[in-house]
């Protein structure tokens, strides 16, 4: 008798669905990807920090040596002052074994060509401007109209379609993100040559005004400010705006300010709160990333922690005979606790940037809560 493999359905081809793509194809099980947008790599944004225990996931999915090769290791942080003088520098933590750095920088479209790369060479199905819009259920599996007209039947879908999860919303869960009165600016510029380390300042016009080195070449820069109705914003303004704000800061600054010249560059975000608490899924319709939970980047774990859903999932759906109702919960509940764990912690920073408390006392508050939770992600999700 021939053996049909077990389909899956991941709707979003951004970080976390292009990884699990990935991993569920290792283990022989047939992958259908959509994307919605015809351009796989559009708004790929400027550059990400991967924590440990982000890069941990990403060698499993195979390309740990592709963003060695194009990013920027770093295990420090600096802290300075407004005018570029040392405050304190330390290590930061190793979250994802001492086998691997602290953390990487890299462009963000490096790293999209990375997994796309990999979703191509793992044989997945992918098709780009399609998305789902329709999902009919029973108790084997789902069939699943698409916005082309076509329809396929799976044994599971997958929602790894972000922040404005369509497919959240199709099934029925109603949690929204909340906005956390914050919003950061970034851009790419080209890296000084004494930047060789993620450095942040805490004071002056903006609650952050920070850099990542990306490459040998490359950092990406931001600025975190108190949240202005976007729509008052004229995106042909975006470098003017960075410019202005980043006034004031000096040392690396000045020459990173002076690459803020096309505004086509410079993103602009607001941070949002996002947690699902109750169950991620719908029968066999499954959540992961961002379409469940997301948090400010204040403890740059955003990334990480949409990785850590896909392997965890990933983990359950290749070692287990059946695909049920409790495979699914016992997903949500493994994850649930950590996600809000990191959630919490990033939106407590962001209240206590907000508030502008004395900064002696709240960088004592800051370190200790950052370096707790930090500990608590070395451990295996």
């Amino acid at each position: 008798m021939t053996h049909t493999p077990r389909s899956v359905l991941v709707i979003g081809g951004g970080t976390s669905g292009n990884s699990l793509a990935v991993l569920l194809r290792r283990a022989g099980i047939a992958v259908d990807l959509v994307e919605v947008s015809p351009d796989w790599k559009a708004a790929a944004g400027s550059g990400i920090t991967l924590q440990g225990n982000a890069l941990r996931v990403l060698r499993e999915v195979g390309v740990l040596d592709g963003i060695e090769k194009h990013g920027y290791a770093s295990d420090g942080i600096g802290i300075l002052a407004p005018d570029g003088t040392v405050i304190a520098a330390h290590a930061d933590f190793r979250t994802g074994g001492e086998d691997l750095p602290a953390h990487i920088g890299m462009q963000r479209s490096r790293l999209q060509q990375l997994l796309i790369d990999r979703v191509r060479a793992s044989g997945a199905d992918v098709r780009l401007g399609v998305t789902a819009t329709a999902f009919r259920q029973d108790g084997a599996g789902v069939d699943v109209t698409f916005s082309d007209g076509t329809g396929r039947r799976y044994d599971l879908v997958v929602g790894a379609d972000g922040l404005h999860s369509a497919t959240r919303e199709m099934i029925g869960i109603t949690d929204r993100p909340e906005p956390t009165g914050m919003a950061i600016w970034r851009a790419p510029a080209p890296r000084p040559a004494g930047v060789t380390r993620t450095e942040m300042i805490y004071s002056g016009r903006c609650f952050v005004a920070g850099y990542c080195p990306t490459s040998e070449d490359t950092v990406y820069a931001y600025l975190v400010e108190r949240a202005r109705d976007r729509a008052a914003l004229d995106p042909d303004s975006y470098a003017d705006e960075m410019r202005s704000l980043s006034e004031g800061y000096g040392g690396a600054w000045e020459e990173i300010r002076a690459s803020f010249t096309d505004p086509k560059v410079v993103n602009h975000t607001c941070f949002d709160r996002h947690l699902v608490e109750g169950a991620w899924h719908r029968g066999r319709v499954v959540l992961v990333g961002d379409a469940a939970h997301c948090c400010p980047p204040t403890l740059a774990q955003g990334a990480a922690m949409s990785l850590e859903d896909v392997l965890v999932l990933a983990e359950l759906l290749t070692g287990r005979g059946e695909w049920d109702e409790r495979l699914l919960t016992d997903y949500h509940a493994r994850r649930l606790p950590r996600v809000r764990m990191v959630i919490d912690v990033s939106v407590q920073i962001g209240r206590w940037l907000l508030d502008r408390a004395p900064d002696e006392e709240r960088g004592r508050d800051v370190a200790a809560l950052m370096g707790r939770t930090m500990s608590a992600l070395r451990e295996l999700p």
